[in-house]
């Protein structure tokens, strides 16, 4: 076993973590996590950004976008790990948001049911494929084909 060190190179995060290198310099152009340089310009990341980019993770996969993420992680100083009660007041912020995703999701979910018990996929009249009739106001033709 190596011992444990302070910090990470760009690979140790990767495997670490199991998020691609390409993310991890995705994540630090968008100031989410940082690093330092070595002499011979390496990225050198601290042992705690294994615990922000859990975070990240875990906030992405319900749905959370990384500009909301990037917002809430500024909060935290720049090696400091995300705690549990961070994770509690980072989720109680974004409780409305994910609640009216929740209904919109509910809405889009009972929308559909109708409209396969339909079957018509009419794009002159379908709520699913044009609501409200909203294609109508720019006139006749096909509006969804069209677009490139």
């Amino acid at each position: 076993m190596s011992p444990v060190t302070a910090e990470l190179t760009i690979g140790e995060l990767a495997e670490r973590s199991g998020v691609a290198t390409s993310a991890l310099r995705f994540y630090e152009r968008e100031g989410l996590i940082n690093s330092r340089r070595t002499t011979g310009n390496q990225r050198r990341y601290h042992r705690t950004t294994l615990r922000r980019v859990a975070f990240i993770r875990a906030s992405q996969n319900v749905g959370i976008p990384l500009a909301l993420i990037a917002e809430v992680l500024a909060f935290l100083p720049k090696d400091a790990p995300p705690t549990q009660e961070f994770w509690r007041r980072a989720s109680h912020c974004w409780q409305e948001a994910l609640d009216e995703r929740i209904h919109k999701m509910e809405q889009l979910r009972n929308r559909f049911i109708r409209c396969i018990g339909c079957g018509c996929l009419s794009f002159s009249e379908c709520a699913l494929v044009n609501p409200d009739d909203k294609l109508a106001e720019q006139g006749p033709g096909p509006h969804l084909l069209d677009r490139t």
